[in-house]
């Protein structure tokens, strides 16, 4: 059977939409302790004080704190981003004027990744500022930055349309295109290079889980390392514009490397290693997996 235009995309939206549910289930405590180092630095020794304060003072629900809006934001983000990544990489092959079927080179599908993302954003970034505030809701609480907390996802959504209206979950918007658009270069291109690697000549269609897992935490490895300091900015922009009129991007990157020096910029760098490798490696694997189902139950017909 031949697959559509339209067909397609719902393929890749769905499977898109798995590899999103496995990156947040095997990543949140990652990156709730992200989160909290980020916006928080002095209040953390290191990734294990961190885990081991959160514990002792919110249980181990602390971890998962954001998890309800994290998979809609990943769930969200992940269906949008890779459904257009297929419609992107089909405009790359008119501008470098190659047959629709055409395998893409690395470079090629590292552009056409970073397209997508441009779209992924506009669905990522109100989820994600619901997502960040629930995670250092703790914190702000104990720095006297708000005297009462929300402590659940329609609180923070209630106070968001409150005080700013709606165009208060684009809060950050700018320094989530400027970490998605570079970050999704390097995340398409060191995943397609690491599949180059672990293929050695045959088709990237038929490696099997482990070359895909270790492809997909490269590959996510990559994004991080490139782009960590504009999403250590974009976090702090989004948890503390809570206690009243954040500056802009710029504003608070200056505010940053003034007062805590350029090292702030990388504070919980650690535990977003380890998330990256083995979030995205679940994401990339649940997405090739699902994606091949439904497209050999298509062919079947």
């Amino acid at each position: 059977m031949r697959i559509n235009s339209a067909l397609q995309a719902a393929i890749d939206l769905t499977a898109g939409a798995a590899g999103g549910t496995a990156c947040v289930v095997t990543g949140q405590p990652f990156d709730t302790a992200k989160v909290k180092m980020q916006t928080f630095p002095d209040m953390y020794k290191g990734i294990v004080d961190c885990f081991v304060k959160t514990y002792k003072q919110v249980g181990f629900r602390g971890f998962y704190k954001g998890t309800t809006p994290a998979l809609v934001a990943n769930i969200a983000e992940n269906s949008v981003l890779f459904m257009c990544y297929g419609f992107c990489q089909q405009i790359v092959r008119r501008i470098v004027g190659v047959d629709r079927k055409t395998k893409l080179s690395d470079l090629q599908n590292a552009a056409a990744g970073s397209f997508a993302s441009a779209f992924a954003t506009l669905v990522l970034c109100p989820t994600e500022l619901v997502k960040c505030r629930l995670q250092a809701m703790h914190e702000m609480q104990l720095t006297g930055k708000i005297i009462q907390g929300h402590n659940t996802v329609w609180s923070v959504v209630k106070g968001v349309i409150q005080k700013d209206g709606p165009l208060g979950f684009y809060r950050g918007l700018s320094s989530t295109l400027l970490r998605e658009v570079p970050g999704y270069f390097f995340f398409f291109g060191g995943y397609e290079l690491s599949r180059t690697f672990f293929a050695s000549g045959r088709s990237k269609d038929e490696l099997g889980p482990i070359p895909l897992l270790l492809s997909g935490g490269f590959g996510g490895s990559c994004l991080w390392i490139a782009v960590y300091p504009v999403d250590c900015i974009k976090s702090r922009i989004q948890v503390l514009s809570m206690a009243g009129k954040q500056t802009g991007f710029m504003g608070t990157f200056v505010t940053v490397v003034r007062t805590e020096g350029v090292l702030a910029l990388y504070s919980g760098l650690k535990p977003t290693m380890i998330r990256a490798f083995l979030a995205n490696g679940a994401l990339f694997l649940a997405y090739e997996y699902s994606r091949k189902l439904m497209m050999k139950q298509i062919d079947s017909y």
